[in-house]
C-alpha cells in the first residue's frame, strides 16, 4: 500500500507538477501531516494548509493553472464535501433572503481599505477589458465605456444598477453620460464608501435587495454580482429585472460562467471566499430568461479576468506592509491563495467571464454588437 505521501505525488504527476522540485508551478511541503490531510479533506484541506502554511509554490497561479487543466480538481475535491454540497443545494435555498447579507458579511464588508489598495482608483471589483489597455486603469475604465456603448446609454436616461459595489459604474455613467443612477448592494462597507464617492451626482445608492426593487428604468446593469444569486433563485432575479425594466430597454448582464451546470461552488472558496454563491451556466442562464427576454448579444472574454486578477494580486503584494498590521498572515495568506487560484481558474479556461445583453422583447432590426 502506498503512502500518503506517494499518492499526492503520484496525483500532481498527472498535471506535471513535482513536490520539491524546481520549476515555478512546484511546490515544497513544509510540513509532512499535509498529504493526509489533503487526501482526507480535498480542496477544502488543500486551501486551508495552504494558509497554514504548510507548503508553497513560487508561482501559486501557475501551480493552479496546471492542476486544472489535468483536471485534478475533480480527484483532489472531498466526495464528501461534494455530497453535502448537492445535498444543501437540493434541499435548501443558500441564496433566500434571509441568508443574502451573509456574502456582504464575509467578503465584502471585510475592509475597504483592503479594496481601496487592491483596486484601480474607480474602485472596479469586475473583470477589465484589456482589449487595447495596458493598465488596470485603463482596462477598467475600457469596461465601463464599453457597458455604457452596449446599452446605447444616451443623457438623462435612469439606470438601475443591481449590486453597484463602490459605485464605480454609477459615476462613471453620471459623469460621462448624465446619467442618473440608483444602485443597490447588501454591504454596509460598500454603502458608506459609494455614498461618499457618488456625493453630487444624480446617483443614489440603496442598501436594498434585488428583489425588493420597484419603479422602472431606461436601463439595467448587473455587474459581478449574478454569481451570488443561486439556481433556484434565477427566474426570479429575471423577473424582477423585466419588470423593473422599461420597454424598450436594454439588461446588461456582467458575470462569471461555468462551463458545466452545478449546484454549488468548490468548498474552499465557499467557506472563506464566496459563502453560497454559485457560477452559472450558459444552460442556466438560458432557461432562467424563456419567455422572459431577448438574448442580443453574448460577449466572452475571460481570459481578461486572469490579466485582472494578476494586476490586484501585485498591488495587494505591494502594499501589504501598509495593510498587515490590520489582516494578519493567514489572512494574507488565504487572499493571495483566492486570487492566484482564480488566476488559475481562467488562465485554464474553466471558468468565463460573459457579458449578456437582453431585451424584454427584441430590438426591431436587431441589435448591433458592440465590441
Amino acid at each position: 500500500m502506498k503512502s500518503a505521501k506517494q499518492a499526492v505525488a503520484d496525483l500532481l504527476a498527472y498535471a506535471d507538477v513535482t513536490i520539491g522540485g524546481t520549476r515555478p508551478w512546484d511546490i515544497t511541503v513544509h510540513d509532512d501531516r499535509f498529504y493526509k490531510r489533503v487526501l482526507a479533506g480535498g480542496s477544502l484541506a488543500l486551501g486551508e494548509s495552504y494558509m497554514d502554511g504548510w507548503w508553497d509554490a513560487p508561482k501559486l497561479d501557475q501551480f493552479f493553472t496546471k492542476i486544472l487543466a489535468a483536471e485534478l480538481d475533480y480527484m483532489v475535491t472531498s466526495r464528501h464535501d461534494i455530497l453535502l454540497a448537492g445535498v444543501l443545494a437540493r434541499f435548501t435555498n443558500r441564496q433566500r433572503r434571509s441568508r443574502a447579507f451573509q456574502i456582504a458579511e464575509t467578503h465584502y464588508d471585510v475592509g475597504n481599505d483592503l479594496y481601496e489598495a487592491m483596486l484601480d482608483k474607480s474602485m472596479t471589483y469586475t473583470c477589465g477589458y484589456w482589449k487595447d489597455a495596458k493598465t488596470l486603469e485603463a482596462a477598467q475604465t475600457a469596461k465601463l465605456e464599453l457597458i455604457c456603448r452596449k446599452l446605447g446609454l444616451k443623457k438623462g436616461q435612469t439606470v438601475l444598477d443591481i449590486g453597484c459595489g463602490w459605485g464605480s459604474f454609477a459615476v462613471y455613467a453620471a459623469r460621462k453620460y448624465k446619467a442618473r443612477v440608483v444602485g443597490i448592494t447588501i454591504s454596509k462597507e460598500q454603502l458608506a464608501l459609494a455614498k461618499e464617492r457618488c456625493a453630487g451626482l444624480p446617483i443614489e445608492i440603496r442598501m436594498q435587495d434585488y428583489r425588493d426593487v420597484q419603479g422602472q428604468f431606461d436601463h439595467i446593469v448587473s455587474l459581478g454580482m449574478f454569481e451570488h444569486v443561486g439556481p433556484k433563485n434565477y427566474r426570479a432575479y429575471f423577473e424582477a429585472a423585466r419588470r423593473c425594466l422599461k420597454d424598450g430597454g436594454l439588461f446588461l448582464l456582467h458575470t462569471i460562467g461555468g462551463i458545466t451546470s452545478v449546484k454549488a461552488i468548490e468548498p474552499w472558496i465557499d467557506k472563506y471566499i464566496f459563502p453560497n454563491s454559485v457560477l452559472p451556466s450558459i444552460a442556466q442562464i438560458g432557461t432562467a430568461i424563456e419567455r422572459l427576454f431577448v438574448m442580443e448579444d453574448w460577449h466572452s472574454f475571460g481570459a481578461d479576468y486572469d490579466t485582472t486578477l494578476m494586476a490586484w494580486h501585485r498591488n495587494v503584494e505591494k502594499r501589504w506592509p501598509a495593510l498587515k498590521a490590520r489582516y494578519n498572515e493567514r489572512f494574507h495568506r488565504m487572499w493571495t491563495y483566492y486570487l492566484l487560484a482564480c488566476a488559475g481558474t481562467f488562465r485554464s479556461r474553466k471558468n468565463q467571464l460573459w457579458q449578456i445583453v437582453l431585451s424584454k422583447d427584441g430590438i426591431p432590426g436587431g441589435y448591433a454588437s458592440v465590441r
